[in-house]
């Protein structure tokens, strides 16, 4: 019988079904073990060699690899695979001296474009091997879409300053503010390779009638998330509506809650459970009294079937519940709201 070769992804398919759902084949068994053994350190470490940012995807990774846990086929909820790499990172001790050391100059130059998460892990895994990166970026500071799109109170800058410098201690030369306009002046400065991971930072746009005539009013969500994040944006109105259901969505109106926004609502096309954000994004929303619903909905409800979903959410402990009728039309109710006189039989969605 030949070895069991656990180099080979496949291998993780067969018995391990999270660690082959994760994108960077993480070895999630060996990592909580170690957790539950009080190693912190040694957990991060297993994370670091994988996926290489554990504090910054404990706190914002999509976890691809908690519906594939088999904790889901005996139990409701998979094992907390994602929150348990920011458990390691937030209770490991000083790493820096198990990081790897810089090596010899090998004299070859590498130009990485871009400063984000993949031309980072690219520079860590070639610095060590003795190649020279330079990392160029327009950010004065590393981490791309990490530290412009995602709102600080997800993913606090110490965070990323943690990790990625982690990266750049490993005598990466990176030229903050220095954008990148032409490939092919770069190709004239003699560099042995160039590797372009300028990511896709562009949201999409929406065409509607009076888009232009308002467009100091409408912003599109990743680039308004970058100016509240560079702080060119420090309040917004009372009053605001976020359109779209996808966890770019959700960062927007809980960021605008948290500018000054009081009257802060999502609207969707589609029904809740079919809303392309995570359900812990959506959860998280939902719990700061944010509703998300199709505008101009009626509740299809009679009064004792209204009363009914009361009584079973009366028993969540406050928590946000529907119950199959209100998901249908987008309706998110909470307990003192419901109880409350704004809702009557016939009224739309939104009070």
């Amino acid at each position: 019988m030949k070895p069991t070769d656990i180099a080979a992804p496949d291998y993780f398919h067969k018995v391990v079904d999270c660690q082959w759902a994760c994108p960077a084949h993480t070895p999630v068994p060996e990592y909580i073990r170690l957790i539950a053994e009080g190693r912190y350190s040694d957990a991060y470490m297993v994370n670091w060699r994988s996926n290489v940012f554990p504090g910054i995807l404990g706190r914002t990774c999509d976890r691809p690899c908690e519906p594939a846990c088999r904790r889901g086929r005996v139990e409701e909820t998979p094992v907390a695979i994602c929150r348990l790499k920011r458990v390691a990172a937030d209770f490991k001790d000083d790493v820096k001296h198990r990081m790897p050391q810089p090596s010899a100059k090998n004299g070859r130059r590498i130009a990485i474009v871009g400063g984000g998460p993949a031309s980072l892990t690219v520079a860590r895994d070639l610095a060590p091997l003795g190649y020279h990166c330079t990392v160029f970026d327009s950010d004065p500071k590393a981490g791309g879409m990490m530290r412009t799109q995602i709102p600080k109170f997800r993913l606090p800058d110490s965070v990323i300053d943690e990790e990625t410098d982690y990266i750049l201690d490993l005598g990466i030369e990176f030229r903050g503010g220095q954008r990148i306009d032409s490939l092919k002046k770069l190709l004239g400065e003699n560099y042995d390779a160039i590797f372009v991971g300028s990511g896709a930072p562009r949201g999409r746009e929406l065409e509607i009638p009076g888009r232009k005539e308002a467009a100091g009013n409408i912003h599109i969500g990743i680039d308004w998330l970058s100016s509240v994040s560079f702080g060119h944006v420090e309040k917004i109105g009372k009053r605001v509506i976020v359109l779209g259901g996808g966890n770019t969505a959700m960062d927007c109106c809980r960021t605008a809650r948290r500018l000054g926004g009081e009257d802060v609502k999502v609207i969707v096309r589609s029904g809740f459970e079919e809303m392309k954000a995570s359900p812990w994004e959506k959860e998280d929303a939902i719990h700061e009294d944010i509703p998300i619903g199709r505008p101009g909905k009626r509740l299809p409800l009679d009064r004792a079937r209204l009363r009914s979903r009361i009584r079973q959410m009366e028993h969540a402990e406050g928590r946000y519940q529907d119950h199959g009728l209100d998901q249908s039309e987008g309706v998110l109710w909470r307990r003192r709201r419901v109880r409350s006189e704004k809702y009557h039989l016939g009224r739309r969605a939104w009070p």
